[in-house]
């Protein structure tokens, strides 16, 4: 379960986060921590294990540390994760890791100062980084996510990878996907995981496939001198009939695919009152029926331009991937 805790944002990445203005969400639908303490409670009951918050970026959420609080008390939770792009993660790491956070994967997609303001519009990559080497110590082994857009950045894997080696951490390398506000994607720009592998395999010597039984998104490799990285692929080899993610937005809008269109409103029901029994019908139904298969859909389309016009990406924030935790 990816739970966004907030539809802002203090970056405006260029596959994320298109436009000049938004539509936020209205301040009077987005949950309050017991709302979602809550809907935790019944998808833990409903068997889930993983929780991931995520935004926007959750670090704006005041009071964070209360709610992971709150849910690293939940027995069910084995693992607690969060997403950040690190801007304000120094000075609040260690609450993080005492309020009883397990793990954070934190988003970087360049080393070099200029291409980071061409592509998230803020000149912040100072605090990312001291956000990262502030969790060296107190999240051992975080994960690092880099988005590869062919021609922006495709050529900062080496030093990308050689960043997380030196400091324990394990990197993802993610294929430039067209959700949400990626409205200039073209099929042009994505670097697929076997020219991935080429470009790493070039560099470091044979790459070693791990297999591993997970229904993680990345599939890990490891270099010869034992470094372990990871790819994710969904662009051009899906994994939707392996996919057991969904996301709840931070008012309330459940999604079980990061290409659907609309979501399953969940807050109009915990607001109305309606029995815990019956909230829980509704969700084991709506999972039960569910034939999402987005990222397979949008590969078999065969002129395929990004995915919602941005007229149309103004009009609905739910569109966005900030607002539905990509």
């Amino acid at each position: 379960m990816r739970l966004s805790v907030t539809d802002r944002c203090n970056l405006r990445c260029q596959y994320c986060m298109p436009e000049e203005d938004y539509l936020w969400l209205p301040r009077e639908d987005i949950l309050q921590f017991e709302e979602m303490d809550r809907l935790v409670d019944h998808f833990l009951a409903l068997g889930v294990a993983k929780v991931r918050l995520t935004g926007g970026e959750p670090l704006l959420r005041r009071d964070l540390p209360a709610l992971i609080e709150r849910l690293s008390g939940k027995a069910a939770i084995r693992d607690l994760a969060m997403t950040t792009n690190a801007v304000l993660l120094g000075p609040a790491v260690h609450d993080l890791k005492r309020a009883g956070l397990h793990r954070l994967t934190i988003s970087l997609d360049t080393l070099q100062r200029e291409r980071f303001i061409t592509l998230a519009r803020f000149d912040e990559l100072a605090r990312v980084q001291a956000g990262i080497d502030a969790a060296v110590d107190v999240f051992p082994g975080f994960k690092i996510d880099s988005v590869v857009i062919r021609g922006v950045n495709d050529d900062e894997m080496i030093p990308l990878l050689e960043f997380a080696k030196a400091r324990g951490a394990e990197i993802r390398f993610i294929e430039y996907m067209d959700v949400g506000g990626a409205t200039t994607w073209s099929r042009a720009q994505v670097v697929s995981r076997p020219q991935m592998l080429d470009t790493i395999g070039s560099h470091y010597g044979p790459v070693a496939h791990l297999r591993e039984d997970s229904s993680a998104p990345a599939d890990r490799y490891r270099l010869p001198d034992g470094t372990v990285f990871g790819i994710i692929a969904s662009t051009t080899e899906p994994f939707c009939r392996t996919c057991d993610r969904s996301r709840l937005t931070a008012d309330g809008l459940w999604y079980l695919c990061l290409y659907a269109a609309r979501g399953i409103d969940l807050r109009g029901p915990l607001r109305g009152g309606v029995s815990d029994e019956a909230l829980r019908d509704l969700i084991t139904s709506v999972w039960h029926a569910r034939t999402d298969r987005g990222a397979e859909h949008r590969l078999a389309t065969r002129d395929r331009a990004p995915l919602i016009p941005l007229n149309v990406l103004k009009r609905d924030p739910h569109l966005e991937m900030h607002t539905r935790g990509g």
